[in-house]
């Protein structure tokens, strides 16, 4: 009995480990079939999609590196990625047959899209994935300074030569000049007495005046010719201070003749010989030239201090005042017909 009871526990434990095993095996078959069918519909499903590829460059044909790359399918289906050093970007496992707008953006670069499609197991390869650099655009606030202007045209004024030597500074070939500041009268002043031919214009009119024997009482010889010269300097030196510095700055106005150069020859001879009587103010309108009659006037009323007695009268005065104007008109005729021809002309920069 006890060796029967053995051996019914015996075959009972076999034939549980039997059906133990025939399970197992059944799982693994099972597990095995939904493997192959899970890898066999993947497979299918691979089999029927396409891949877009592509590079981003700029126009130079460098690579862009890190750009954004967005594929947006028309049902709402979006892919991104980002360009690799080499600008190349790939989008794998495409659904075929939907219409995909591709966007490409980059820092400092404008936006680049285009539309794309592809076919079952096509590979589809953009080109001409080129973008622009964005223009850098910055508020630039610019100054105008009427001084630093009138500056840079004073200074090519001093350079203005008439055959080369010859300081042509007191006129203006400026379309629109600047007005001068107090200092820069003063300084242009400065600049026409310091120049030796300031000096040999002088010296020449004390000759002029020493061979008509004027003022009499002079005499001849070297006396009087030395006082004929020192007059003439003082008249030179009161007058340029006065009516091209002293006044121009008390009254404001230019002491400058602006050059026209344009329209009739009648035109331009009416113009040139209204110059010592009508100048240009610091506002740029035109008034009455009171610089040069006061200087003039002002100028040769000194003179009496110096000359002698039979010049010390209104009459000399006012006579040599109709000389004085009479010579800037030619002056003036001259500046505007035959000086400006041989005057080296400068531009400011």
């Amino acid at each position: 009995m006890h060796n029967y009871t053995h051996f019914s526990a015996h075959r009972l434990l076999r034939t549980l480990l039997t059906l133990t095993m025939l399970l197992l095996v059944a799982l693994v078959g099972e597990f095995a079939l939904a493997v192959s069918a899970f890898a066999q519909s993947n497979e299918a499903a691979n089999a029927g999609t396409g891949s877009i590829l592509g590079t981003v460059a700029d126009v130079g044909g460098d690579p862009v590196s890190n750009a954004t790359v967005v594929l947006q399918g028309l049902a709402g289906n979006r892919l991104t990625v980002l360009t690799k050093d080499d600008g190349s970007f790939a989008f794998h496992d495409v659904t075929p047959g939907i219409a995909y707008q591709i966007t490409v953006t980059a820092e400092g670069y404008a936006q680049w899209s285009s539309s794309a499609t592809v076919e079952p197991r096509q590979i589809n390869t953009l080109a001409d994935i080129t973008l622009r650099i964005l223009a850098v655009q910055r508020a630039v606030t610019v100054t105008y300074s009427s001084k630093e202007v009138a500056a840079q045209q004073l200074k090519a004024e001093e350079q203005q030569r008439t055959l080369g030597f010859i300081p042509n500074i007191y006129v203006t070939y400026e379309p629109h000049p600047e007005p001068l500041t107090t200092s820069m009268k003063f300084h242009l002043a400065y600049k026409s007495m310091i120049h030796p031919t300031f000096s040999v214009r002088v010296a020449a009119w004390a000759g002029v005046q020493q061979a008509r024997n004027n003022p009499y009482e002079w005499r001849q010889g070297a006396e009087g010719y030395g006082k004929r010269l020192g007059a003439g300097f003082a008249d030179a030196v009161t007058g340029s201070l006065i009516s091209n510095a002293i006044l121009p700055s008390f009254l404001h106005q230019d002491p400058r003749y602006f050059y026209q150069g344009t329209g009739t020859k009648w035109s331009r001879a009416r113009y040139a010989m209204l110059a010592p009587f009508v100048c240009k103010g610091d506002n740029g309108a035109w008034q009455p030239n009171y610089s040069q009659w006061g200087g003039s006037l002002i100028g040769y009323s000194i003179s009496t201090a110096y000359y002698p007695s039979s010049d010390r009268n209104a009459g000399h005065v006012f006579g040599n005042f109709a000389i004085d104007m009479g010579i800037h008109v030619i002056g003036s005729l001259a500046q505007e017909f035959i000086l400006g021809k041989f005057t080296s002309k400068h531009t400011h920069q």
